[in-house]
């Protein structure tokens, strides 16, 4: 199966069992890409970590220095990369469910969140998207209760939205 993905999906799927060792109930976690041979253009040093690895293949570099925020979107309308990161990927964990779970909620979020948190048809997910300067993405999305790595969706359109918002932070 593996052979068959792109460089960009093969880095999102390892990037995501990276964090899916973790556990859930994670904070949103975001990763730089680049590939293999620019790392090593740039850092000799990696050379021994690299070793073997694909030129042409792509690694992620977690950022330590996320900031805390309730609005993941509005935090990456604030966010810039150098030249020299060809990508970015994030992760986070999302509450789905039904649209009718919507109506009638109180106005007060926190008070909104928990009754959506309490809804008997709800379904905890971790979304991973990921894009490339040249516009290619993918997202990946892994639900709690099927919690293995051959049950994780990979597609195009699973989140266009966070897709758009870490395309805004290549520019």
């Amino acid at each position: 199966m593996r052979a068959a993905l792109d460089p960009l999906t093969v880095c999102a799927v390892d990037t995501e069992r990276y964090v899916a060792r973790s556990g859930w109930d994670q904070p949103p976690r975001l990763f730089a890409i680049a590939s293999n041979a620019g790392l090593l253009a740039r850092e000799p040093a990696l050379a021994s970590q690299l070793a073997g690895a694909d030129p042409s293949a792509y690694s992620t570099i977690e950022q330590e220095t996320l900031a805390p925020t309730a609005n993941i979107e509005s935090l990456l309308r604030r966010m810039t990369w150098p030249d020299e990161v060809e990508g970015v990927a994030l992760v986070v964990e999302r509450l789905v469910v039904p649209p009718e779970a919507e109506t009638g909620l109180p106005q007060d979020p926190a008070k909104a969140t928990a009754a959506l948190a309490a809804h008997p048809d709800r379904r905890d997910v971790r979304l991973t998207a990921a894009v490339l300067r040249s516009g290619q993405s993918v997202c990946l999305l892994r639900q709690r209760e099927y919690d293995s790595d051959d049950k994780v969706a990979i597609g195009q359109d699973i989140a266009p939205g966070l897709v758009a918002a870490l395309r805004a932070t290549l520019d």
